[in-house]
């Protein structure tokens, strides 16, 4: 539930009652919903009144209901008009965001939205893994809702699969992380190529405004309703920052998680696929169960894995960001790197046009606009210029989903900490990492981990991402943006001396993870979702072998775990109170336990035929002398 400070004190769902559907109202009484927030309490009877709407607010302040209400609300107004005929059938609502993961949960939203209305309104998830078989299949029902990436919104377009021409509304919900994942000019093409009507309602949410967020306000929105939610997100962020080098990265993850200086859910960056399994298999020497999110594997299980996570079957979840380096850099990085990078992978820095310029010029905002009373209105459909950078796009990316995404848009619940393993490629994506925790009021805390420039690359065995080679300029950047912000990153401080007695440990577990375990723990993860992929079903029914050979294919063994590693002796602890559950720790009831001998001396075990008890050739624990077996040998 959202925070107590977003909450509209003075308004109720039930006083909506006027403009929205009694079904509408019971299904968010059922989802807990009594009161709506600020950006709700403004939006929805705006955007009733079929006013475009440009709404900025932070995560967790509720913009997905705040769109998501209104859409539906609109679609039963439309079906229940007397004069909707088959006029009334066709596609009304196009909801574009930017991964596959935030639109399962847009999908999730809805139908919870639907429950006593799921027969009069439908919608369809066409970003998920169905074939194109089964998503031709869903869009021939014409339904009423459709949530896409702009890129497979632009591909049904063009293949016809897709009309549009009963479109009542467009939602681009957070745009500015649309823009930034490469999705620009797939979003210029479908204003540009003719798909929509001349007329019709849209919303734009997002969390930061950019120059490209204005340029897209110029491009999608006319005379739009300005609604911003400013709030001060620093006094509930804690961050802090430790220079040191990659080795001293897994050594203070280890002595943080081990022992649990961190209390609660925690979110752990990296900025590479190899790391995240590194980093696992890492902390499985140690017992310290995690789970991995990254762009190889498939929507279902990377939602499951997030489900997973937000029920709290996992504390950590080790996340790769590889967007995060690739698709948003700084505006004012104009470094060698970022010109290669250039070369490789599409800009998302695009020239103003006129339009754009003339959009761009009209930044000042009060804080609640009203344009003119006829919101609806013809569009600009001039063509949109285009850049032969987004041909490579495709070509460039390697193996893994295009349109993933994990530092934004996807929900994790009740995150008390984002630690960046890897520190992110720009400032702008930082900002988007740490907004996963300190959400809706709660308080949270940041910590990340800077490479100084003399330290990158030493150490061959453990390697380092090319990204975290600039990590001092990327961090001045950031600590620059956070106080501007009125917020400081602070230097985190510890005994070095005491987390010393941890290396030999470390530098154990982390010889143990090679690279060969991390490529086998790789294979063992597709290996696992091949055999449960519902899809493959039919084909290992046809193909049985294949199954055999998968099923009886050499055991792969990722790392060998030494059970010994599992605990922490006493003799390591730091001078603090002990940590429950670790060697030498008190016992649940309170008594000290106190020295325990390698060698047991019970009474009664010894080793032979007479074990357990005072048989012949045992230990009697009486102090009798023990027989000697050869004297009676032969007789």
């Amino acid at each position: 539930m959202p925070d107590a400070r977003l909450v509209d004190q003075k308004s109720t769902f039930a006083s909506f009652s006027n403009i929205l559907d009694a079904r509408l109202l019971r299904a968010l009484a059922e989802l807990g919903f009594s009161r709506p927030t600020l950006v709700q309490a403004k939006a929805i009877p705006l955007a009733l009144e079929n006013k475009d709407i440009l709404a900025r607010a932070r995560t967790g302040s509720g913009k997905t209901a705040a769109y998501c209400i209104p859409v539906v609300q609109k679609v039963l107004n439309a079906k229940s008009a007397p004069t909707s005929s088959s006029s009334s059938e066709g596609t009304r609502a196009l909801i574009l965001v930017p991964t596959r993961e935030l639109s399962e949960q847009v999908s999730a939203h809805l139908r919870g939205l639907l429950t006593y209305c799921d027969k009069e309104v439908t919608y369809a998830n066409v970003c998920g893994g169905a074939s194109h078989h089964l998503q031709r299949a869903a869009l021939a029902d014409k339904p009423d809702i459709i949530i896409a990436t702009p890129s497979r919104a632009l591909a049904l377009l063009q293949s016809t699969t897709l009309s549009l021409s009963s479109l009542d509304t467009l939602v681009i919900d957070e745009a500015d992380l649309i823009l930034s994942y490469g999705h620009d000019q797939d979003t210029r093409q479908i204003f540009s190529g003719g798909y929509l009507p001349k007329v019709f309602q849209s919303f734009l949410m997002s969390a930061t405004m950019t120059e490209d967020v204005e340029a897209l306000k110029g491009l999608a929105l006319r005379s739009p309703v300005i609604l911003k939610l400013e709030e001060d997100e620093a006094a509930n962020l804690t961050q802090y920052s430790v220079r040191c080098s990659e080795v001293d990265k897994f050594l203070l993850t280890y002595v943080i998680l081990k022992l649990k200086l961190i209390k609660g859910k925690c979110i752990l960056f990296v900025n590479d696929v190899d790391r995240c399994y590194r980093l696992k298999l890492f902390l499985e020497q140690f017992s310290i169960k995690s789970c991995v999110l990254n762009s190889e594997l498939p929507l279902n299980s990377r939602y499951h894995v997030v489900q997973e996570f937000n029920k709290g079957v996992y504390d950590y979840i080790i996340a790769s960001d590889e967007n995060a380096g690739r698709g948003e850099q700084d505006d004012d990085d104009d470094d060698t790197q970022e010109a290669e990078d250039e070369e490789e992978f599409m800009t998302t820095q695009r020239k103003p046009t006129s339009n754009d310029e003339a959009a761009a010029s009209d930044t000042e905002e009060p804080h609640l606009e009203a344009g003119p009373s006829s919101s609806k209105r013809k569009r600009d459909t001039s063509p949109a210029p285009t850049t032969p950078k987004s041909q490579k796009r495709k070509k460039s990316r390697k193996g893994g989903d295009t349109e993933y995404g994990v530092s934004r848009g996807v929900d994790f619940i009740d995150v008390a900490c984002v630690l960046n393993f890897d520190l992110p490629s720009s400032s702008r994506s930082y900002t988007h990492r740490v907004g996963r925790t300190a959400r809706a009021g709660r308080t949270g805390m940041a910590l990340s981990f800077v490479v100084p420039e003399e330290e990158w690359g030493k150490n061959k065995v453990v390697g380092g991402v090319e990204s975290t080679k600039k990590d001092e300029k990327v961090f001045a950047k950031i600590e620059a943006e956070q106080a501007a912000r009125g917020s400081k990153i602070k230097e985190y401080v510890f005994d070095m001396k005491q987390v010393e007695a941890f290396r030999y440990r470390m530098e154990d577990a982390l010889r143990a993870v090679t690279r060969s375990a991390i490529k086998e723990a790789r294979i063992k993860e597709l290996k696992n979702e091949i055999l449960n992929s519902d899809k493959l079903k039919a084909h290992f029914e046809d193909n049985p072998l294949d199954l055999e050979y998968l099923r009886h294919d050499k055991p792969l063994h990722p790392t060998r775990v030494q059970s010994h590693m599992k605990h922490i002796p006493k003799y390591l602890l730091p001078r603090i109170a002990p940590v429950p559950g670790t060697e030498g720790g008190a016992e649940p009831g309170g008594q000290e336990v106190g020295f325990v001998p390698f060698k047991k001396t019970e009474r009664g075990r010894g080793r032979g035929r007479g074990r357990g008890g005072r048989g012949r050739g045992g230990f009697s624990g009486r102090g009798k002398k023990k027989s000697d077996p050869l004297k009676k040998f032969g007789r």
